[in-house]
């Protein structure tokens, strides 16, 4: 029987932390609520869902997504490369298994990425923020469309929001320590695994 991995983008397989800090900090200025000013308030917007983190902030999002939306073909997405060995380790990953792409990234942006870096063929969807906003829902929808049962499924991820948004999704969560939360971010947060390479998923 096939396991379900299901991975989050941006720090999991795309190094692009610089990038996404900056860009999201620009739109928060443009449409008035510049609610971060420091790298840990940012990366303070993925204890939970980066989406919520954003609306209990008082953002406006519909302006915030607007913004987004039409600053989007303007972007420089050449500045994000894929993390070292990960294309590596999903492929040896999608024989026998079914990989899926859940992120809070634009899913057409992600495919993009995916076909410049050879990905093509290894995963089986991409479900980025114009499918669904909240995670938990997209990975719940995933199981489903798969058939894979959830203790057969895995999450993986690299922030604290990600891990939560599995675990109320009742799959296994595996916290990614390269990306954008660091190791002991993770202390107290339960996830099933934490893992320092993405060689060490060959081992799940």
């Amino acid at each position: 029987m096939k396991n379900l991995f299901i991975f989050d983008f941006d720090g999991v397989i795309a190094d692009s932390l610089i990038l996404y800090e900056e860009l999201v900090k620009g739109h928060l200025e443009q449409i008035g609520f510049p609610v971060i000013t420091t790298r840990k308030e940012f990366l303070d917007l993925f204890d939970g869902n980066f989406y919520e983190s954003l609306r209990a902030r008082g953002v406006n999002m519909t302006a915030f997504n607007n913004a987004v939306m039409a600053a989007a073909p303007g972007i420089d997405y050449g500045r994000i490369l894929p993390f070292d060995g990960i294309l590596t380790v999903m492929s040896a990953l999608a024989k026998g298994n079914t990989l899926i792409v859940i992120s809070s990234n634009i899913s057409s942006v992600i495919r993009t990425f995916l076909s410049r870096y050879q990905f093509d063929g290894i995963f089986d969807d991409v479900l980025g923020a114009d499918f669904m906003l909240s995670k938990t829902k997209k990975i719940h929808h995933a199981v489903e469309k798969c058939h894979v049962l959830r203790d057969r499924t895995y999450y993986v991820g690299d922030t604290v929001g990600d891990i939560r948004e599995g675990q109320a999704a009742g799959i296994k969560t595996v916290a990614a320590t390269w990306g954008w939360h660091p190791k002991e971010r993770f202390e107290g947060v339960g996830a099933d695994y934490v893992i320092d390479s993405p060689e060490d998923l060959l081992a799940i």
